[in-house]
């Protein structure tokens, strides 16, 4: 079943320990939020195998769900795993482009080549500015009255947990799959309007899962978060590379979507569809995209690229995810611009 839970908490990092060794270890954040202690536990090391985590992070992270964060208090708040509010999903929420994840080591001699270090490195950030915040998504435990914590002493008990995505799992994890659910770490600068992100994934989770349950979709080459897609997955044959989400003129106007064919081949897009934050699709018909072409469609109702900010994800035929993109309001406030993504 889906993590019972689920939640994002929202406070000041007090201090860290990164744990070494085999088994579970992880790397362990002291958060103090609204006079409450917490304890954020993070996974560096797989149970599975291979055991090395994914993890891709962002300095300069820019995404429209940080407008819905911003106005979140200190504290733990229980989110509902959908669509449309502040709830991740690494794969329909185009927090990042899934090829830039690449496995780290849990801790190994030397500086800034293991995942210890890469979570270190936002951390003590964090720990040096008092007015910033880290956003831990994951699963909630606690508090435990009569428990000190085991790691950093205080009472009662308290934290989360499940920093991590949280579909697309096998074998006795395989129950703990659910959509708009993946853990994550945010962390705001509010001295520099910044914010950075960390993203991690297990290698053996499959990357293309069902809308509903999670669960990898049956039939598919394996494909994780991160290596390089191969023929006959769908992942980045076409790109997204550009829209218009706010046309001059009045409305209603015309938005638009450009793609580019990646591939050596021609792509017969009948059937495909280009989605929007709401998940309203827009489907093409009686398109084909010739190799290293762009194409730029023209989308119409119910799919909307709104102003504040939105998302744009591409499936092919049978639904799975080809690429996605997100774009913020201050992206779109100029009008009749184009927005380019990378």
């Amino acid at each position: 079943m889906p993590l019972r839970g689920y939640g994002v908490l929202v406070g000041q990092v007090i201090d860290e320990r990164a744990e070494g060794g085999t088994g579970t270890p992880h790397y362990q954040i002291h958060l103090r939020a609204a006079g409450d202690d917490f304890r954020i536990t993070v996974n560096v090391l797989s149970s599975q195998q291979p055991a090395d985590l994914f993890f891709v992070a962002d300095e300069d992270f820019r995404h429209p769900v940080l407008r819905l964060l911003q106005a979140l208090p200190d504290g733990f708040t229980a989110l509902s795993s959908r669509p449309g509010g502040p709830a991740l999903d690494y794969i329909r929420g185009n927090l990042f482009n899934r090829l830039d994840m690449r496995p780290l080591p849990a801790t190994q001699p030397g500086p800034d080549n293991d995942l210890a270090d890469g979570l270190h490195r936002f951390v003590t950030r964090a720990i040096a500015d008092p007015a910033a915040r880290v956003y831990a998504f994951g699963q909630r435990w606690g508090p435990e009255p009569n428990t000190p914590d085991k790691i950093f002493g205080f009472l009662p008990g308290n934290g989360i947990h499940d920093v991590h995505m949280n579909q697309g799992n096998s074998g006795r994890f395989r129950g703990d799959d659910g959509v708009w659910q993946d853990g994550g770490l945010l962390f705001r600068f509010p001295g520099t309007g910044g914010w950075a992100a960390v993203f991690l994934a297990f290698q053996p989770q499959g990357w293309h899962t069902d809308d509903s349950s999670g669960h990898v979709v049956p039939d598919l080459p394996e494909v994780g978060p991160a290596p390089r897609p191969a023929p006959g997955e769908p992942d980045q044959r076409v790109r997204i590379v550009a829209a218009l989400a706010n046309p001059a003129g009045p409305a209603p106007e015309t938005e638009s979507v450009t793609l580019v064919n990646t591939s050596p081949f021609h792509i017969d897009l009948a059937g495909w569809a280009l989605t929007d934050q709401q998940k309203h699709r827009h489907v093409l018909r009686d398109l084909v995209i010739a190799a290293g072409d762009a194409l730029r469609v023209r989308v119409s109702p119910p799919m909307r690229l709104g102003n504040g900010g939105g998302l744009i994800t591409l499936l092919d035929r049978r639904g799975l995810k080809v690429d996605g993109v997100s774009y913020t309001g201050t992206q779109a406030a100029r009008e009749g611009w184009t927005i380019t993504f990378r």
